[in-house]
């Protein structure tokens, strides 16, 4: 898979602006190209290599129907990683990462659960119904409590295949329940970080809102373009199944029509039927009426 981005764009994005150098971890120190008034400078020529070989491992995990779960809590990524994390249909965690997230996720199922029923029950006028303004506003709050940490992975639907992170130092948590689970980290690391834990070292900025996006938007797009062909086989199934669901509603009403045909039918095959045997019973009485009147007839003359 072609990956299109350049080291200009990571220029303009200023990707290659680390910490100053007074908070520099020294296990970063291959991936420092000099420093510049007391700011460490990243090398880009290791940065762009390393970018494209997470882009194509990305790729390969999402066209399996893999998942990549966006974890940026901080105050700069928040708004990206959420909107790039949902234009892809991928999981994300934007507020805060609750301890267990990955290591007890069964028990954060059942919040996710919890916070299901309680949209269904706001987004349902008829359950509302007997309940009191202060109830209400309750059910508002316990939704709006949970869905602040789980509105992100409230469909993902089991364990993710990667994480890829923004900042190492803020997701600390993340990322040793990543390594215990065997799950691969991908982050982006700054020149004041450790490498150590992460399975796909990016060095690059962490705190420019203009850099956060650039990875984000570029690891958004070739998710969506890796998944193409399961989204184009997902509406052709979808599309199939609205079809055979439309055309068993137009079936329904004409075998309606059939049995009423049908029962119409058997309706006056039973009346003909009715009327030929009143019609024989008044044959027979009559005769009988005969019979009688001659017997009577005879008796008479007898006498």
């Amino acid at each position: 898979m072609a990956i299109a981005i350049s080291m200009r764009q990571m220029l303009e994005a200023g990707v290659h602006f680390g910490h100053q150098k007074r908070f520099w971890n020294p296990k970063m120190a291959p991936f420092i190209y000099g420093e510049r008034e007391k700011t460490h400078i990243i090398n880009l020529e290791h940065t762009l290599p390393r970018f494209r070989q997470l882009l194509e491992t990305i790729a390969q995990i999402t066209s399996k129907r893999g998942k990549v779960l966006f974890v940026g809590t901080k105050h700069a990524a928040r708004d990206i990683v959420k909107e790039e994390a949902t234009r892809c249909a991928m999981p994300y965690v934007d507020n805060r990462w609750l301890g267990g997230m990955l290591t007890n996720y069964k028990t954060i199922r059942q919040s996710i659960k919890r916070l299901k029923e309680l949209e269904a029950i706001l987004q349902n006028p008829k359950a509302l119904i007997g309940k009191t303004k202060k109830e209400v506003l309750t059910i508002q709050r316990d939704k709006d409590k949970l869905a602040a940490n789980l509105d992100g992975i409230k469909n993902m639907g089991g364990l993710p295949d990667m994480l890829f992170v923004i900042d190492v130092k803020q997701e600390k948590t993340a990322i040793q329940e990543a390594r215990r689970l065997g799950i691969a980290v991908a982050a982006i690391v700054d020149t004041n970080a450790s490498p150590d834990e992460v399975d796909f070292v990016v060095p690059g900025n962490d705190d420019a809102m203009r850099a956060i996006r650039f990875y984000c938007q570029t690891v958004a797009d070739v998710i969506i373009e890796s998944r193409r062909g399961i989204v184009e086989e997902e509406a052709a199934r979808a599309k199939e199944k609205a079809e055979r669901s439309k055309s068993k509603a137009q079936a329904k009403p004409a075998e309606v029509k059939t049995a009423k045909k049908i029962t119409k039918k058997k309706a006056d095959d039973v009346s003909a039927t009715t009327e030929v045997v009143v019609e024989e019973i008044i044959v027979e009485v009559d005769a009988t009426k005969e019979v009688v009147s001659k017997k009577k007839s005879v008796s008479k003359a007898n006498k």
